[in-house]
C-alpha cells in the first residue's frame, strides 16, 4: 500500500456529543507518526468545495481542550454527492459530479486517506466513494445507535444520559399534576434510546419502532396500562415514545412532517402529539401533556463512556489507515474494537433493539 502521509476528516449527519473526542484521537494518533490531518468542513460538502473555506489543517493545538465538548468543530450537513433513484423495483445510488469533484479534490490537498465519521447515510457515502477509488475508514456516531457492525455508536450514551435526566425531572411533575406525560424521543427505525432511556428513567410504557407490518403499538395497549395504574392508586404515567413509533391506527404508518432530505428520509416527528388527542378521546381521569426532547438529546458535554468510545475509534481509524485497512469501519465487539467491513455493516442497518431487551420492557409493564 502507498504511504499515507495525509489523512483527511469529516463529520456527517446529525451531531452528538463525542464527535470531538474522536477528532482529538485522530491527530493525536496521526500526528505520533508524523502524519498530517485535513480537516473537511460541512460533511460531504467539504471535500465537494474543497476551498479554503471547507478545507483546514487540524493541528494538536486545534484539537486541545475539545475533549469533553459536544456539536462538532468541523460543522456537519446532510450532503450526498450520489443520486436516490429506483431502478427494476430496487434502490440505487447514481454518482453525480460531486463525486468527481471529492476525487479531484482529494488529490488537490494530496490526501492520501479519508476518515468519515456519522451515520449509514455518512458511511453509506464512504463505502460507495471506496467503490470509485476513495481509500476509506468509518466511524459510527449516531444517537440512534442503529447502525450495524457495532454494540454502541458514538453518541448513544451521552443521548442516553440526558434522555434519562429528563426522566427523572418529569416524574415529579407527572406525580404531582396526576398526569399522563408523553416523551417523544429520537429514533427512526429503532428504539435504542426509547427503551434504554425507558427503562432507566422508569417509564411505564416504552414504545418503539420495532413491530410487525401492521403497527408497532396501539392505542387501546397504551390505555390498559394507564387504567391498570390508576387500578393500583397511581395516579400518573409516563410515556416513552419513539418519533419513528408506527400506531396500528394508522395502519403501521410513521408521523411525518412530509419534509425529505438528501437521502431520501423523511422527517418524523408529532407521534406523542396524536397520542396524546387518541388518549383524550379516552375520557381518562388523567390529563395527557407532551414533552418532545428533540435535539436536547444530540447536545450537551459527552459522557465518559462516549469520550472513551470515541477516542478508541479515532485511534483504530489512523491505524487501519496506516496498515491500509480501507472501506471498513471502527466496530465495538464485547471490548475489542475491530475493522468490519462497511458493506457488511451497512447491510445490517438500522439495527434493530436486541429482543432480549424488548421482553424485558414486555415484563415489567411496558407496551
Amino acid at each position: 500500500m502507498p504511504e499515507v502521509r495525509r489523512i483527511g476528516v469529516l463529520t456527517g449527519g446529525g451531531d452528538s456529543p463525542g464527535i470531538n473526542a474522536a477528532l482529538r484521537a485522530i491527530v493525536r494518533r496521526a500526528y505520533a507518526v508524523g502524519v498530517e490531518v485535513i480537516g473537511f468542513r460541512d460533511g460531504w460538502q467539504g471535500p465537494i468545495e474543497g476551498d479554503d473555506r471547507h478545507v483546514c489543517p487540524l493541528s494538536l493545538e486545534d484539537v486541545s481542550g475539545i475533549l469533553y465538548t459536544g456539536g462538532t468543530i468541523l460543522g456537519t450537513s446532510r450532503t450526498n454527492p450520489f443520486e436516490k433513484k429506483e431502478r427494476d423495483g430496487e434502490t440505487v445510488w447514481e454518482p453525480t459530479e460531486k463525486v468527481e469533484a471529492i476525487k479531484a479534490n482529494l488529490k488537490k490537498h494530496k490526501i492520501d486517506a479519508l476518515i468519515a465519521i456519522g451515520g449509514d447515510d455518512t458511511l453509506g457515502v464512504a463505502h460507495r466513494l471506496g467503490e470509485h477509488g476513495v481509500r476509506t475508514v468509518g466511524i459510527p456516531q449516531t444517537i440512534d445507535n442503529d447502525i450495524g457492525g457495532t454494540d454502541y455508536a458514538i453518541g448513544f450514551h451521552s443521548a442516553l444520559a440526558t434522555v434519562t435526566d429528563a426522566l427523572d425531572k418529569l416524574h415529579t411533575t407527572a406525580h404531582a399534576h396526576h398526569r399522563v406525560l408523553i416523551v417523544e424521543v429520537m429514533g427512526r427505525d429503532s428504539g435504542w434510546i426509547a427503551v434504554y432511556g425507558g427503562l432507566a428513567g422508569g417509564a411505564d410504557v416504552i414504545i418503539v419502532p420495532e413491530g410487525p407490518p401492521e403497527g408497532s403499538f396501539s392505542v387501546d395497549e397504551v390505555e390498559q396500562v394507564i387504567r391498570r395504574r390508576l387500578e393500583q392508586n397511581k395516579r400518573f404515567s409516563i410515556v416513552v415514545v419513539a418519533e419513528g413509533a408506527r400506531p396500528r391506527e394508522l395502519g403501521g404508518k410513521q408521523v411525518a412532517s412530509g419534509e425529505v432530505d438528501a437521502f431520501g428520509h423523511v422527517q418524523l416527528g408529532g407521534v406523542s402529539y396524536w397520542l396524546a388527542e387518541e388518549l383524550r378521546k379516552r375520557k381518562l381521569p388523567l390529563t395527557p401533556r407532551v414533552t418532545v426532547l428533540a435535539y436536547l438529546q444530540r447536545g450537551g458535554i459527552a459522557t465518559p463512556f462516549d469520550r472513551l468510545l470515541a477516542t478508541r475509534f479515532g485511534v483504530k481509524a489512523v491505524e487501519f489507515a496506516l496498515e491500509g485497512v480501507y472501506d471498513v469501519l471502527t466496530g465495538l465487539r464485547g471490548t475489542a474494537v475491530e475493522a468490519v467491513p462497511l458493506a457488511q455493516a451497512l447491510a445490517e442497518c438500522p439495527k434493530p433493539v436486541d429482543p432480549e431487551l424488548l421482553r424485558v420492557v414486555k415484563v415489567i409493564g411496558g407496551s
